[in-house]
């Protein structure tokens, strides 16, 4: 049994490195040899190590079950999925093991992509510590608990999470059972008493209609910046920046330069702090200090360090007041090998849905187009000669 725990223990640790490692496939070329060394490390380790250990338990049979025990897991699993509440399967750290068909639905966000994320992401920033303390109580064997926490997709309306320890059979450690049920709706909403929260999730409009609309915005984006002014490299960014916003994202945030940045453009929802935005030093963004100095982009969906866009001149992390879900932070520059021009930052919050891959490929291609014109010194557009 011991040996059981271990090997169960060491597969959890390596799936751990290997999400890890998924998340490093955005670094900078210069960089992909150490992660590729990483990557051979953790093989080896499965080739040396796991394997022989699995091995070792097949042939003593603690590994595997009769055909009754398949069935019966199997039974649980369909159980899961289909009990109409809205359930995660989460780990004492609130890292997401499991998540059935009605969470998806509650929170907006796919299974695939919540496995091995904190739940903790999908909940507002205030809310996050306690649900962390209180998931490690339960973990640790003190008791159920329940709290009320908040959606970063519907912010207003308060949900009931309850907690409860589980010890699957299969599993070395103790496990959390999540339940999130839909709490009161608050006082002035839109939506009557008798109507059921928002919890479905966002229509699939197919792949075609969302091309078409990337290919809207590329077109709108190629008019304003053939238009602007040459030279003028502010001209052209708050342009680009009024093509962005509000159709493609809630905040816009524009910094010119790479070496000495300064702020030159800002776009917000209405009554936002925009002027605060617009007074903070690039310099001290993280992302767009990270941005200017290596030139990659960055997609971060529901950011987990809330300075990593640095504070407001009230000390608050600008991430948090803005309600930030998902972020792109894009480098401006025209050749592959040529100077930063500039940072475009595009925030979208509250119950829009996150920027997708698709999304952050098509506004690089932009990116390279703005860099193009802030550098443009005469018109385009020529008249015909004699």
């Amino acid at each position: 049994m011991a040996k059981t725990e271990e090997f169960g223990e060491d597969i959890a640790d390596f799936m751990r490195r290997v999400t890890e490692l998924k998340s490093a496939r955005s670094v900078p070329k210069d960089d992909l040899g150490t992660v590729l060394d990483a990557a051979i490390f953790e093989l080896d380790h499965v080739a040396d190590r796991l394997m022989p250990l699995y091995e070792q338990l097949a042939s003593d049979g603690h590994l595997g079950g009769g055909v009754p025990d398949r069935d019966e897991q199997g039974l649980l699993r369909a159980i899961f999925q289909r009990v109409p509440l809205p359930v995660a399967l989460i780990d004492r750290e609130s890292v997401v093991r499991r998540m059935n068909f009605a969470a998806t639905g509650f929170t907006g966000v796919r299974a695939g992509y919540a496995t091995g994320r904190p739940l903790t992401g999908f909940l507002l920033h205030a809310d996050r510590v306690a649900f962390r303390s209180q998931t490690a109580a339960v973990a640790r064997g003190d008791g159920d608990r329940s709290l009320t926490v908040h959606l970063q997709r519907d912010p207003r309306l308060p949900v009931r999470a309850t907690l409860t320890a589980l010890r699957p059979g299969t599993e070395p450690r103790t496990a959390v059972l999540v339940v999130l049920q839909p709490g009161t709706q608050p006082a002035g909403s839109r939506a009557a008493p008798h109507e059921p929260p928002a919890t479905a999730p966002a229509p699939d409009l197919g792949e075609t209609t969302r091309h078409a609309a990337r290919l809207d915005l590329a077109d709108a984006m190629t008019t304003a910046l053939l238009t602007a002014p040459a030279g003028d490299r502010a001209a052209v960014l708050e342009r680009a920046a009024g093509v962005l916003h509000p159709r493609f994202a809630d905040w816009v945030i524009a910094d010119e330069g790479a070496a000495r940045q300064r702020r030159t453009t800002v776009l917000g929802p209405k009554d936002a702090p925009v002027d605060d935005i617009l007074a903070q030093a690039p310099a001290t963004c993280p992302l767009v200090a990270e941005a200017a100095r290596g030139g990659a982009p960055m997609l971060q969906v529901r950011p987990e360090d809330p300075e990593s866009f640095g504070l407001d001149s009230s000390g608050a992390p600008v991430l948090v007041r803005a309600q930030v879900t998902s972020l792109l932070c894009v480098p401006l520059r025209g050749r592959s090998d040529g100077p930063v021009e500039g940072v475009l930052t595009l925030f979208r919050s509250g119950a829009r849905l996150a920027f997708s891959m698709a999304e952050a490929q098509a506004v690089d291609v932009m990116s390279r187009h703005i860099a193009l014109a802030m550098t443009r010194r005469t018109s385009p557009l020529v008249t015909g000669g004699d």
